[in-house]
C-alpha cells in the first residue's frame, strides 16, 4: 500500500536521528523546542551545501567578496532596519486548547486545502481518461474544480488585502468565516489576533554600569550593510559588486514546525549586490536566473521548483520573489530574491549619522547604491536536498532498502572501502586504499558484519561509491567498485578509483555548468 507523503516524511525525519544527521537539541533533558543539533552526517552534508553557494558566489565571480559579521551588534541597527517597530507577526490564541498560532499561517493552511480538494478531482479524471486527458480543459470546465477555484480566488484576495493593509481584525473574521478550527482543540473559540515581535533580546554590560538592551540578531543581511563602506573602501569595489555572509540567525518563532523547515535558531547564506540606481530590476531579474540554475544544477528535479512572486511588497522594495521547492508538506520557500532600493543604506546613514554613499568614477557623482538580495535558509536547504534524496526501494526478492540518493558532491562520505572478510591481508589493504584517497574525498572504512549488510549501511547515509578489497586483489591489484543508486558492481584497478571518484563528487562540474549557462556573468 502506498504511503502518503507525511508518513514518508515522518519516516524521513527518524531516518535523520538514526542515522546522525540531526537530533533534537538538548534531547537528554527532552530537548527545546524548534531547536536541533546537526550529527556527523548532518554537519557534512551541512557544509558541502555551504560550501557550493559560498563558491559559487565568491569563485565564479570577481566583484563578489566575503564576510563574517558579528551576531551582536549595536541595538540602533535594528532601529534603522525597522526591525524594532515592525519585525512581527499575526498571532491568535485559541481560548480551548490555549494554543497559539500565526493567523496567517492558518489561512494559507485552509488555501492549501482548497488547492488539495482541486488536485484531488484533477488526480481522479486523469486516471479515468488516461492519455486522452487535458488538464487545462478540464480545470476550466469541470463544476467541482471550478467551484473550488472560485473559493480560493476570493478568500485569497480577502487574505492578500489583509496583509497589507495590516487588518488583524479582518485576518480574525476571516478565521472565523472560513470556519478554521484549532487542530488540539477543535474548536472555533478565538482570541483577536495581535502582534508579536520576533526578535530574542538580551543585556550586555553589567547592571551597576547600566545594561544595553541588544538583540540576537534575526538576519545576517545588517551586517553587510553597515560594513558597506568598510569593505567598498579596502577592497576598492566598484558597483556593481557583492557582499557574501553565512552565518547564525534567530526568531522567537509561535509556530515552529515541520522539522528543521522553521526553527528559532537558523543559518543563512545571504548575498547583497549593490548596483547603481535604475539598474536595479535588470539585476534583480539576473540574480533571479542565476539562483535558479545554483538550485536545479544538483538535480533534484526541475519541476520541484518554482518562482513565486510577492503580492504583498515591503514598504522599501520595488521587486521580491521566493524561490519554492516542493516539499513532502507543498511548496515552501527556500530562497528570497529581492529589489531593496536604497533603503537600508539610507537608513543606516539617518541613523548613525555617517555619509555612506559611492563616488563613481564613470557618472563622477556619489549616489547612495540600490541593493538585490539572495538570502537562502541554509536549513530549509538542507531538508530540501534530504527530501528529495529519501527513497525506499523494494529488490528483487521482496527485500527493502532505504537509500540517501543525495548528489554525489553533496554527500557526507564519498566512498567507503570494506575488506571482505578481516584477516588474510585484505584489512591491511583496504586501510591502504583509505590512506590513498583519503586526502581528496571523505572516506570511511568498515568491517563489521557481511557485506550486504554494509552496503546497505553505506546506502542509509549517501554513500555513492563502496570498493571491495577481495583476495583476489592482492594478486591483480583490481577492487571491486559498487555504484549507490544503481547498485551495479564493477571491476577496477586501484589506481583509476580516484579518476572514478573525482568524475562523479567534483563540484567543479557543477560551477562550469552554471558558468557556461551564464552569458552576464560579472
Amino acid at each position: 500500500m502506498a504511503q502518503t507523503q507525511e508518513e514518508t516524511f515522518k519516516k524521513m525525519v527518524a531516518h535523520c536521528k538514526e542515522y546522525g544527521f540531526v537530533f533534537p537539541s538538548s534531547e537528554i533533558y527532552d530537548g527545546l523546542g524548534a531547536v536541533y543539533d546537526y550529527g556527523q552526517n548532518g554537519v557534512e552534508l551541512k557544509n558541502n551545501i555551504k560550501r557550493y553557494w559560498w563558491e559559487a558566489m565568491t569563485l565564479l565571480h570577481e566583484n563578489i567578496v566575503g564576510i563574517d559579521a558579528a551576531i551582536f551588534m549595536h541595538p540602533t541597527t535594528w532601529k534603522a532596519s525597522g526591525h524594532v517597530d515592525a519585525f512581527n507577526d499575526p498571532l491568535i490564541d485559541n481560548r480551548d486548547s490555549k494554543k497559539r498560532y500565526r493567523a496567517d499561517v492558518l489561512i494559507e493552511d485552509q488555501l492549501g486545502k482548497i488547492e488539495d480538494k482541486i488536485q484531488k478531482e484533477v488526480d481522479k479524471a486523469r486516471k479515468r481518461f488516461g492519455d486522452t486527458f487535458d488538464e487545462a480543459m478540464f480545470r476550466q470546465t469541470n463544476p467541482r474544480v471550478m467551484e473550488h477555484q472560485q473559493h480560493w480566488n476570493m478568500l485569497h484576495e480577502r487574505y492578500s488585502n489583509a496583509m497589507n493593509n495590516n487588518d488583524l481584525a479582518e485576518l480574525k473574521q476571516i478565521i472565523l468565516d472560513e470556519e478554521i478550527v484549532c487542530p488540539i482543540s477543535g474548536t472555533r473559540n478565538w482570541t483577536d489576533v495581535r502582534q508579536f515581535n520576533l526578535m530574542f533580546s538580551t543585556e550586555m554590560g553589567s547592571t551597576a554600569d547600566g545594561a544595553m538592551k541588544i538583540y540576537l540578531r534575526p538576519e545576517t543581511a545588517q551586517g553587510i550593510f553597515v560594513n558597506f563602506l568598510n569593505v567598498q573602501k579596502t577592497g576598492r569595489m566598484k558597483i556593481p559588486f557583492g557582499i557574501a555572509q553565512i552565518g547564525k540567525a534567530f526568531r522567537n518563532e509561535i509556530v515552529a514546525r515541520q522539522f528543521v523547515f522553521r526553527m528559532r535558531e537558523f543559518e543563512q547564506m545571504e548575498m547583497q549586490f549593490f548596483v547603481r540606481p535604475g539598474e536595479e530590476l535588470k539585476w534583480f531579474e539576473h540574480w533571479k536566473q542565476f539562483r535558479l540554475r545554483w538550485h536545479k544544477a544538483l538535480g533534484l528535479g526541475d519541476e520541484k521548483y518554482r518562482f513565486h512572486d510577492h503580492e504583498k511588497l515591503a514598504h522599501y522594495a520595488n521587486a521580491a520573489t521566493d524561490i519554492e521547492f516542493q516539499m513532502p508538506f507543498g511548496f515552501k520557500e527556500v530562497e528570497g530574491i529581492h529589489s531593496r532600493t536604497d533603503f537600508d543604506l539610507s537608513q543606516h546613514a539617518k541613523f548613525s549619522g555617517k555619509k555612506i554613499e559611492y563616488f563613481d568614477p564613470e557618472l563622477n557623482q556619489s549616489y547612495t547604491p540600490y541593493v538585490i538580495e539572495t538570502s537562502i535558509g541554509v536549513d530549509r536547504m538542507f531538508l530540501s536536498v534530504m527530501c528529495s534524496a529519501y527513497k525506499e526501494e523494494v529488490l528483487e526478492g521482496g527485500d527493502m532498502r532505504v537509500v540517501l540518493m543525495l548528489p554525489p558532491v553533496l554527500a557526507p562520505t564519498k566512498v567507503c572501502v570494506m575488506p571482505l572478510v578481516k584477516k588474510d591481508g585484505l584489512p591491511e589493504k583496504a586501510r591502504e586504499i583509505v590512506d590513498m584517497l583519503k586526502f581528496d574525498f571523505k572516506t570511511s572504512y568498515d568491517e563489521k558484519d557481511s557485506i550486504g549488510k554494509r552496503y546497505r549501511r553505506q546506502d542509509a547515509v549517501g554513500t555513492p561509491f563502496c570498493v571491495t578489497v577481495d583476495h583476489d586483489t592482492l594478486n591483480d591489484g583490481c577492487v571491486t567498485i559498487r555504484h549507490r543508486d544503481t547498485m551495479e558492481q564493477e571491476r577496477v584497478k586501484i589506481e583509476d578509483l580516484h579518476h572514478i571518484i573525482y568524475k562523479a563528487v567534483d563540484v567543479k562540474n557543477l560551477y562550469r555548468k552554471l558558468v557556461a549557462a551564464d552569458d552576464n556573468l560579472a
